[in-house]
Formats: structure tokens, C-alpha cells, sequence
């Protein structure tokens, strides 16, 4: 089916060019025009704007974004509120609040626009592997566009679902990305473990291929960390700064809203932001009350 991509970065060019590999015609969109000029390497159709895109688009028409969360996504709507029409579809494809799709749904509902959020997991291996995908829409408009979501995912009758009315994909993949960060901190944590106990001199790559296997810690994010261990087993040039996307405060500001406890995805993220404090106050302060109670040497710069 014929479908506009608006978003041809790491994973919007991917997802373009899984669904062309699948015989689909995508006509894409990326204010940058390097990002048009790698899309159009790959035998892909592109446009330089928003009204050209929507022009190459058979009616009803189906639009996919996948564009940062926040300002750029909240713009992008606004422009296509113009431009479509009664019974096209929008899908936001990205990691926007879900309060912010709830919004923006009903701000298309009146033009008779329907607005479908999905929440997409699969990074940069969605290529190959086909992407997660959480659903949230109207069940028609979603149905009309079953042979998209097909081909997106790793098999059709797999890693994709309606979950609920609009709202609940992107709510769905908020908590999915909670959870993400929970999982990441006891790996690293483990490992640390390991790697600290140096009279056992411990391959850390090995540990992993041997956990991969029938262990109940297997998983795929195992299977990144044994290949990371192999590629750079002591992690040699990368700083221990580690950036979150947003999902992971949003999970942690429901579960405090919804009154349910969440300690690991929560700590999980303070870690992330512990990882930032280059020149920590809070540690020198510590370190300080320690001297003044206890006598205990204080280290210098």
C-alpha cells in the first residue's frame, strides 16, 4: 500500500526501507537533505516538504512519523491538521507523552482525522529483526493499515498489537521503556560485580555466551551485552555517562501519580543521572561529614 514516512533518520530510514523491501510504495520526508539524499540511495522516493508529500499520497491517505517527542512532534501534527483530510490516518511512530497524544488526537478528531500512536521498540537491529509495536487507535483505522504493521514486525502474526483506544501505545511503550532501564542497571551492576572480583580474573564476554544459554537471566539485551563485552571487554574510551530519553521519568511520574511502587525503575533512573555529576557536591559533602564525625581522611582532587 502507498504510505508517507515523515522521518528518515536511524529509525525512520529503517522502518522506510523494511516496508519498501516488503513491497510497499513509500513516498519520505526529512527537513534535512542528507537524510532525503541517504533515503533516495536506497532506491527510496522523497520529497522536500510536507505538502509534496501528502500530494504523492493516494486518499485516504496514511502518514507515518517518526520525529523526536516534544516541539518537533507537536508542530509536525499541527502542519498535517492542514493538509490531510477526512478519514486519513496519522501515526505517531516515536516516543511522544501519552498525554500529549491524547491531546493531539482530539485536536484531529474534529477534521475527521484519525490519529494512531504506536509505540516502537527495535533500535537500530529493527531492520533486520522487525520492530515491537504497541498500538493505540481507533480498531478501523488500525485494521486499514494492518498490511504496514505486518511488515513492520519481526512476523505478522507477531511483536504487534492493538492495545487499547489512543493514548494506550504510547503509554504502553512509556512503561516498556521503564522497565528497559531496570533490566540495563542489573546487567551493569552484575557485571561490575564481576569484573571488580579480580582474584578470579573473570572473562566477562565468556560469562555472558554462558548465560545466553538456558539461563533464566537470557534475554536479547544479554545478547548486546555479550557482544559488547567481546568488541571492548574493559569499555576503554567510553565515558560513564549515560543519557535517557525521557520515558523512563515519565514511568516513574505515573507509577508516583497511580500510587504504585516502582523502586527499581526508579532507582534505575536516578543511577542515569548520577552518571552525569562529573564534579558531585553531594559526594565531596558526604566525604566531608564523614571527616567531621568520624575523623576519616578525606581524599584530595
Amino acid at each position: 500500500m502507498d504510505i508517507g514516512m515523515i522521518g528518515l533518520g536511524r529509525m525512520g530510514g529503517n522502518m522506510a526501507e523494511r516496508l519498501r523491501r516488503a513491497g510497499h510504495h513509500v513516498v519520505g520526508f526529512d527537513p534535512s537533505p542528507k537524510a532525503r539524499e541517504a533515503w533516495t540511495g536506497r532506491d527510496g522516493e522523497a520529497v522536500a516538504s510536507l505538502d509534496a508529500l501528502v500530494g504523492q499520497l493516494p486518499s485516504p491517505r496514511a502518514v507515518w512519523m517518526m520525529v523526536p517527542a516534544g516541539e518537533i512532534t507537536g508542530k509536525t501534527v499541527a502542519a498535517l491538521k492542514s493538509l490531510l483530510g477526512r478519514g486519513d490516518v496519522l501515526v505517531d511512530g516515536g516516543n511522544a507523552h501519552y498525554k500529549d497524544t491524547l491531546q493531539r488526537a482530539a485536536e484531529l478528531q474534529g477534521a475527521g482525522i484519525h490519529y494512531v500512536d504506536c509505540g516502537t521498540s527495535g533500535g537500530v537491529w529493527g531492520l533486520a529483526e522487525g520492530y515491537s509495536m504497541m498500538v493505540g487507535g481507533d480498531s478501523g483505522a488500525i485494521e486499514r493499515l494492518r498490511p504496514i504493521f505486518e511488515a513492520l514486525a519481526p512476523a505478522p502474526d507477531k511483536g504487534w498489537g492493538r492495545v487499547g483506544e489512543v493514548g494506550s501505545g504510547h503509554f504502553t511503550k512509556m512503561v516498556h521503556n521503564g522497565i528497559e532501564y531496570g533490566l540495563m542497571q542489573a546487567y551493569a551492576e552484575g557485571f561490575s560485580v564481576l569484573r571488580h572480583k579480580q582474584e578470579f580474573n573473570l572473562d566477562l564476554h565468556q560469562v555472558a555466551e554462558i548465560w545466553r544459554e538456558g539461563s533464566v537471566v537470557r534475554s536479547w539485551l544479554l545478547d548486546l551485552t555479550a557482544d559488547a563485552l567481546k568488541k571492548n571487554p574493559s569499555m576503554d574510551g567510553i565515558a560513564p555517562y549515560v543519557a535517557d530519553s525521557g520515558e523512563g521519568r515519565w514511568t516513574v511520574a505515573e507509577a508516583i501519580d497511580l500510587n504504585v511502587a516502582a523502586p527499581v525503575i526508579s532507582l534505575a533512573l536516578i543511577e542515569r543521572l548520577r552518571s552525569r555529576d562529573t564534579d558531585s557536591f553531594s559526594d565531596k559533602l558526604l566525604a566531608a561529614m564523614r571527616n567531621q564525625f568520624g575523623g576519616h581522611a578525606v581524599k584530595s582532587e
